[in-house]
């Protein structure tokens, strides 16, 4: 008799296989209530979405490598177009973007009301800048002379 590395008493052991369960492609799976969704199988360590058919509201049921279930339920609004955001503020009818000739007008009306202060007696002169402002403004004009002059600093 040959020997097989397994004595004839002892019965060999197989690894035990497990259900497998086929991922889909996230079809959209409708419902009919709450109750529905709590009662909807959920296979261990995966998650499904499901949509009421009642009511604006999505389940989203998932279940642990135990197989034991939780459940996040959504509230949704269907719109009949896309929600104002900044930049559909800015294309829609209603935005006011200034022009030049906006611009202009306004420098205009900033330099008429200077030359009124100057003739109460008061002084139009710029805002005060801070120490590190006016530090700024002062190496930007320096970088800019030196550019102007063909010198580089």
């Amino acid at each position: 008799m040959a020997y097989t590395g397994f004595p004839a008493t002892y019965p060999q052991t197989y690894p035990q296989s497990y259900p497998q369960y086929q991922q889909q492609n996230n079809p959209i799976i409708w419902i009919q209530g709450i109750e529905a969704a709590k009662a909807y199988q959920t296979a261990p360590n995966s998650t499904v979405v499901l949509f009421d058919s009642d009511e604006q509201v999505i389940y989203i049921k998932s279940a642990d490598m135990q197989g034991r279930p939780s459940m996040r339920i959504l509230d949704y609004t269907i719109r009949s177009e896309a929600p104002k955001t900044a930049q559909n503020a800015l294309s829609g009818n209603n935005a006011q973007i200034p022009t030049r000739e906006d611009i202009s007008a306004l420098q205009s009306q900033i330099d008429s009301l200077r030359r009124q202060i100057e003739q109460m007696g008061g002084t139009a002169h710029e805002p005060t800048l801070s120490a590190d402002a006016a530090t700024a403004k002062h190496k930007s004009a320096s970088k800019v002379s030196a550019v102007q002059t063909g010198i580089s600093g």
